[in-house]
Formats: C-alpha cells, structure tokens, sequence
C-alpha cells in the first residue's frame, strides 16, 4: 500500500505542475528527486545490506531536497554560494545520493563520469597545462552544483520535471490497457500475410509500441514475447528473429513523438519547438524502418519465409476495438498540439485523463472491476518507476554539464575536436560518432547524447552545421550501442529470449540495421530530409533519393547475389547517398 500511495503523489505531483500554474524551480525540481528516490532505494529486490543503506541514503536525500525546496527564497538571494558548513553538509550529501541513485539506477558508468567531472572540478587546477583550470572556491563550486540552478537543479532536471515525467507517465498508462496489444493486432493485420511478415509485424509493431515507450530495451521485452515465437515457427534462423526484433525496437528510441526522452532535452539545449524536432526527426525515423523492411525482404527471399497464418491474423473487428485504445488517447495528444496548439506536456496531460478512462474499458466488452483496479496499479506504478529512472539519469548528468560550465572544460574540449579534426567538417563528425559510439557503450543513448552533445556540439556549430541538425546527428549515433558490439543491450535481450549466440544476432542486427549508421550522415549531407514542415517538397525528393540509396546498401549487404553484383549495388547506393558531397569535395 505504501508503494502504490507514493506512486500516486509522484504522478498526482507531476500532472498537478501542469494543470495548477508556475512553481519556483528551486522547489519544483528538489520534489522531483524527492519523490524519486524511494523508488531507486526502497521499491527493489535488493538484499538487506544494500536495503539498509537505501533507507539511510533516502531519508538524507529526501530531507536535503525537501530543506532546498523549503528555504528555496532564501537560497535565490545566496547566487550560489554556500554559507555555513550545514549548508556544505547539505551540498555533499544531495550529491553523494545523486551519484548513488545513479549507480543502483543503470551502474557505474554514469556516476564515475560525473565524480570524475567533479573531482576535476576541485583538484583540476594542479593539472598543468590547457587542460587545468583556474580553481573556483569551494563554497561557490558545491552551491553552484547544489543550491542554484547551474547543477543538479539545472534546466535538464527541468525538462525531466515538466515534460519526460509527463510523456512517461502517459507511455505507462497506455501500456497498462490494450494498446500494447492494439499495437500487435493492427501490425498483424497490416504486414501479417506478407512475405517475411513475422518479421514485418515486429518493424511496425516495435515502431508504434516505441513511439511511446522510448526504451529499447522495453521494446524487445514486450513485443519480442510475441513475435520472436511467431518468427521461429515459419522457420525463421534464431540468429535472424533476434536481430530483427533487437533492430526494429532499437527504432523506438528515434521515433516521434517520446524518442526516448532526447526530443524534450533536445528542445531545452537547443531553444527549437518540440513540434519542429518531431517534424524533423520523422522522415530520417520513417527512414530507418524502411531499410530494416528493406533487409527483411532481402532475407525472406534467401530462406523463403512465409507470411503468417490465416488463423494467426487478428480479425478487422479485433483490431478496430484493440486498436482504438491507443488510437483515442493519441488523437487527445495530437488535437492538442496541433488543433488547440497547447504545450506538448499540457497535451500529453489531457491524453493522459484520456487514457486512464480507457483503463475501465475492455475489449471483450465486460466491465470487469478488479481489472481495472489492477491496470491503475500496474499504470501508477510502473509511471513511478520509470520517471524515477530517468530522473536519476538526468540528475546525474546534470552534474557533468555544471562541471563543464564551470571549468571552462567544454570549450577546450571543443578546440581539441576542431584541432584534431583540421577545422574540417567530415573529420570533425567522425570523431562524434566514435565518441557517442564509445561513450554509448557505458551510459544509456539520453546521457551519452546529453554529455556527447555539450563537448561536441558547438564544435560542429562553429563548422557550419545548424544546432538541430548537429544534436540529432549526435543523438542518433548515441543509440549506435543498441545493436553494436561489443556492447549492445538489445541485442543481449533479444539473444537471451531466443537462446541464441549474441555475437551471430549482433552481426545479423549490424546489417539489417545498416540504416543506424548512414542515415546521420546524410541528414548532413542532404539536410532537406529534415524540412518536412517547412518544405514538403524537398523533404519528400530526399525521402526518394535516401530511401534509394538505402535499399541498394542493403540488398548488397544481404541479398542471394554474386560478390561483384553486391559490390556494385554497395556502391551504387553510396554514391545516390553522398555523391554530391562528394564532387563537391573535388571540385573544392
């Protein structure tokens, strides 16, 4: 009982930020963590040891936000500077539980960056050098990080606050009714009698199913239950149902309107709409699916994989009613944004009240009351879960932003990326992707973009690019890591699931997942893919010529042909993808 009343404040609390007016962010953002933390240190299955230390880093944690809210006027009036070793005390503890909520959230990775940031922030002068740093006070240092809002009560925490917790929030109510099944049916009846349409339904499925999950990992977990059984019985290889499943859930986490959070980040740094990045990142999504459907089609026709059965295929009426529990609460979002033109979490506010009434329907017609108690359980607690998760990711970032802010180190790591890359663009982007490859490998795609972006990002502005299409590069080669070895999550889930060696799913997930690695690229070199809102035109003549020059790279990566005939259709596709850039590189 006492789970299910803190997961009902943490959602009643956000919702109540949206519906009731302004709140001070000194109060507003200290209650986020507030309400998170009992989730990261009390809600688990951890053994009585790590339990016991979760009690007393909670309450510390808790009472430390609960006292920043609470003297939040007083501490405006400090501009970031502790006074009194109270005060200091209260600085080391917000971090130390920060760093630790971080650890039990998604491991090490993410906090020893961020206690190495921190430790360079207060030892970082006594490194000789361009790399050292002119000092900054003690008191000054910790209340920048602690007390304003230059650290871990930024303007991420902020977005994490207003608009993530929102749109989490609705994904989890969603998933609590039938539209996960909703999403299954309609991608059956659409893909299911095709040729290779198990493997079909899991593209369609994973994309609608990940526009509101935004998790990767998620994905697989949900639809791969369904479909991987689905692919194996029509005789799909277990190398390739996995790679298939880990590919098209990787898409969920680039694909309109949640991307896994990046899209609400992405409005914060870069200052554009949140409608113009979701215009801006469809078309590359849509992209993306296309090359994996691509792939699938050129693999069917090698192992002669049928569509699924007649009596596997959901009935028209089936889908109408399942289909509808997700169809509703979506419309309410989009009517809100682009009718009634409400703020995207306002939005996702109305089509969350729409979608807890969903809840108390069911497809087979019946009112069924403890059902619908146990979907509200399910929703307002696996909501808490969530938004706590992401709250201590971001929080821990948080502080590696600060560090770079107040040292300066951003800007030199920058001047080392425009030195090293010659001051030309291609070399500069190569170096990202390596960077946002590597970085990925240890932090989930949201952080590794976020750290990734603040050190490379106005290095690629100042060669040239603009700041959307320079952070949707870095996010999109942030998510490299999901399919990638030598570290690739979804690829370990989906091999898991279906017994298979990850190693043969990732390099089958590398190929049917080709467009992963080429579409940021040409988002550069023909950035009219992103102008679907404001030149339709141009967009759709990219769409044609990105969609032909991914079909060719992947029928030569995967199709039945001779080795001189893919490498002609290799190279075919590269020059329809980068040949201008290209030539415009000779005549330079």
């Amino acid at each position: 009982m006492t789970m299910i009343v803190c997961a009902v404040c943490l959602v009643a609390f956000h919702l109540a930020l949206i519906f009731w007016g302004l709140v001070p962010n000194l109060v507003s953002r200290p209650l986020h963590l507030a309400l998170a933390l009992p989730w990261i240190f009390l809600f688990t299955k951890d053994g009585s040891r790590a339990r016991a230390s979760g009690v007393v880093l909670c309450v510390a944690g808790v009472a430390a936000s609960l006292w920043v809210a609470w003297q939040h006027s007083a501490l405006g009036d400090q501009y970031g500077i502790l006074e009194g070793d109270f005060q200091v005390v209260i600085a080391a503890v917000l971090l130390i539980v920060v760093l630790e909520a971080a650890r039990r959230s998604i491991g090490w990775p993410l906090p020893m960056v961020a206690l190495l940031a921190l430790l360079y922030g207060l030892f970082g002068q006594y490194i000789p050098g361009e790399f050292g740093h002119s000092g900054t006070p003690l008191a000054s240092y910790l209340g920048t990080l602690t007390i304003a809002e230059g650290g871990i009560w930024g303007s991420l925490t902020g977005v994490s606050v207003s608009v993530v917790a929102i749109f989490v929030i609705f994904g989890a109510v969603l998933n609590a009714g039938e539209a996960g099944q909703g999403f299954m049916n309609i991608a059956s009846a659409a893909a299911g009698r095709l040729k290779g349409g198990a493997g079909k339904v899991s593209v369609i499925s994973s994309a609608l199913f990940g526009s509101i999950s935004g998790s990767a990992s998620a994905n697989v977990a949900s639809t791969g239950a369904i479909t991987l059984p689905a692919m194996t019985r029509l005789g799909y290889p277990n190398r390739l149902a996995a790679a298939i499943e880990a590919v098209a859930s990787s898409g969920g986490q680039i694909m309109p309107p949640l991307m896994g959070a990046g899209a609400f980040v992405m409005v914060e740094l870069t200052g554009v709409p949140y409608t113009a990045i979701m215009a801006a990142a469809l078309l590359p999504a849509l992209l993306y699916f296309f090359a994996v459907w691509i792939g699938i089609n050129a693999y069917a026709g090698r192992y002669e994989l049928a569509g699924l059965a007649v009596e596997d295929r959901p009935n028209l009426r089936l889908v109408l009613i399942t289909s509808a529990f997700f169809a509703i609460p979506f419309a309410a979002l989009i009517w809100g944004m682009f009718v009634a033109n409400l703020t995207p979490q306002y939005a996702a506010s109305l089509a969350i009240l729409v979608g807890f009434v969903m809840l108390f329907f069911h497809a087979d017609g019946r009112f069924d009351l403890a059902r619908t108690v146990v979907r509200l359980e399910n929703a307002v607690v696996n909501a808490a879960r969530q938004v706590s998760m992401i709250a201590a990711i971001i929080i821990c970032a948080s502080i590696i932003i600060g560090v770079l802010s107040i040292t300066g180190l951003g800007v030199k790591i920058t001047s080392l990326i425009l030195s090293a890359s010659g001051g030309l663009l291609w070399p500069s982007l190569f170096l990202t992707a390596l960077a946002c490859l590597v970085l990925g490998m240890e932090v989930p795609t949201t952080a590794a973009y976020v750290i990734c972006v603040s050190v490379a990002g106005p290095a690629l502005s100042k060669l040239g690019l603009e700041p959307l299409q320079a952070h949707l590069f870095v996010f999109w080669f942030a998510l490299l890591s999901t399919i990638t070895p030598p570290v690739c999550g979804a690829v370990f889930i989906a091999a898991g699931m279906i017994g298979e060696n990850w190693l043969k799913v990732a390099l089958t997930a590398m190929s049917l997942g080709v467009g992963l690695y080429i579409i940021p690229l040409t988002m550069i070199a023909n950035p009219s893919i992103m102008v679907i809102a404001t030149d339709p035109a141009y967009a759709l003549l990219a769409l044609i010529q990105i969609g032909l020059g991914l079909a060719l790279i992947s029928y030569a990566l995967i199709g039945a042909y001779s080795h001189l005939l893919r490498l002609g259709l290799g190279l075919s596709g590269l020059l329809v993808l980068f040949g201008p850039v290209l030539l415009g590189a000779l005549s330079y």
